[in-house]
């Protein structure tokens, strides 16, 4: 996918803020020449890839800026596949910005978000997934979710990919071929074939979907809402996930009369924590908006803990309990799936239940004691159950649109092996596999808009 680049371009690699050491970078046919004017490098002198010289920096009126270390990257081996200047100066802002100007001024051109990314994008240095990566790991929001971005960088999604469309290359092949020369009556026995390769294809998609869909859950992160009546712990459970006294907690009911957001890790898990005002009937016309915030929020959780005090709670009447919340509060007018709620049964320690998980009429829960902080690693169990990450192997970071290109996929392979079954129908699996193929594409970048690839790279920090 390479093409003809003929600006040089130029930005500071380094986050703003004093440090060591700050980094600027060239790309370009002109990097080299650039560069070399504002070291004064003696046009006779070779300059050698990957060596480093320790340089004096000038500006074009021959003020020295800087000291520091200079290199140069032939293309095609650098990170762009163009040639390639680094310079490594002192990490203050000041002489950063004043070495960014002279390169400037010797005619490099400001560089755009991630347009060194998207450079080795479209020079086939890297593929669309693993550019994506490098944002995903510069942004990573825990280890967990860094190692996954590294895995993507390395191209083990990528390889994944490619050899999904390398078997629908070869199924579309036979197809073309059966459809372009009608008279050759095709065996039985290579439709069948065929069947069987695209099964496999189709369970190798759902697969890598799987894997891709817990990478997009540790990017993304889990919203959590906390969900009950006034006083039953809901801000308490918040400060003790969040380990900090986040919200105040009194023995007053209504308290809380807003959301309460915060970003969390548990058990490697980002988690985006909502506590909310407590839902009951009131005059305050103030917490009446919390309660109708509260409410609101119920359509944006991946998940709700719904929360009880143990001693108002009667384990038979689950059921009720269900039932009860979705009258009570009018919850048939939200998103309501109580196969995304768990009911936490707090204050355990005012009774004489002890903590355990239950599963009744659909709806799983939890018996636990905040305040004595019983029952805690079987919540954070919950929670990593929740995020579909028990049984992690090999997440890849994914993003919506990597979802929705390989449930598409999943659906045209299917569709096409329906086809074939009914009476081998090859122009409609044709047309199910070309629009496999085309979907793949788009994970990778093969097939790719300019509008795509510029929603995409408009999203990076300038300098990567």
């Amino acid at each position: 996918m390479s093409r003809l680049i003929r600006d040089t371009i130029a930005a500071i690699a380094t986050p703003p803020g004093k440090g060591g050491v700050g980094i600027l970078r060239l790309s370009g046919p002109a990097a080299l020449s650039i560069g070399a004017s504002i070291v004064r490098f003696d046009r006779s002198q070779a300059v050698k890839s990957r060596h480093a010289y320790y340089r004096d920096f000038y500006d074009q009126a021959g003020v020295v800026l800087d000291q520091g270390i200079f290199l140069y990257f032939q293309a095609p081996h650098s990170f762009t596949g163009e040639d390639v200047v680094e310079v490594q100066a002192h990490g203050g802002p000041i002489v950063l910005d004043l070495i960014l100007k002279a390169v400037i001024a010797h005619g490099a051109r400001l560089a755009g978000p991630g347009e060194f990314s998207e450079r080795a994008f479209l020079n086939g240095k890297i593929d669309l997934l693993q550019a994506e990566a490098i944002a995903d790991l510069i942004n990573a929001s825990s280890d967990y979710a860094a190692r996954c971005a590294v895995r993507t960088l390395s191209g083990g999604f990528s390889t994944e990919i490619n050899q999904m469309l390398d078997g629908l290359i070869k199924s579309r092949v036979f197809v073309e071929a059966a459809l372009d020369f009608p008279e050759e009556e095709i065996p039985l026995l290579s439709i069948e074939k065929l069947i069987d390769s695209l099964a496999e294809l189709s369970n190798a998609c759902l697969s890598c979907l799987g894997r891709a869909k817990q990478g997009a859950t540790i990017k993304n992160g889990l919203r959590l809402l906390i969900l009950g009546e006034p006083n039953v712990g809901k801000s308490s459970l918040m400060n003790l996930l969040f380990d900090d006294e986040r919200a105040i907690v009194t023995d007053v009911p209504g308290t809380t009369r807003d959301i309460i957001s915060e970003q969390i890790i548990v058990d490697g898990v980002p988690i985006q924590l909502v506590d909310t005002a407590g839902i009951r009937h009131t005059s305050d016309e103030v917490e009446k908006v919390g309660i109708h915030k509260a409410k609101k929020e119920i359509a944006h959780a991946d998940h709700i803990f719904l929360m009880v005090d143990a001693r108002d709670f009667i384990e038979s009447e689950l059921k009720k309990l269900k039932d009860d919340w979705i009258q009570d509060w009018s919850l048939n007018e939200v998103d309501w799936s109580w196969d995304k709620v768990t009911v936490l049964v707090n204050k355990i320690d005012l009774g004489s239940q002890q903590s355990r998980l239950i599963e009744s009429a659909g709806v799983t829960g939890l018996y636990i004691s905040i305040k004595e902080q019983v029952g805690i690693d079987l919540l954070k169990k919950r929670i990593k159950t929740i995020s579909g990450l028990t049984d992690v192997e090999s997440p890849y970071i994914a993003r919506r649109r990597h979802l929705d290109a390989l449930e598409r996929t999943h659906q045209c392979v299917q569709s096409a092996i329906v086809a074939l079954k009914q009476g081998g129908m090859l122009d409609l699996a044709a047309e199910d596999l070309k629009e496999a193929q085309k979907q793949l594409s788009l994970v990778t970048g093969k097939f790719s808009s300019d509008d795509l690839l510029g929603e995409i790279f408009s999203n990076f920090c300038i300098g990567k």
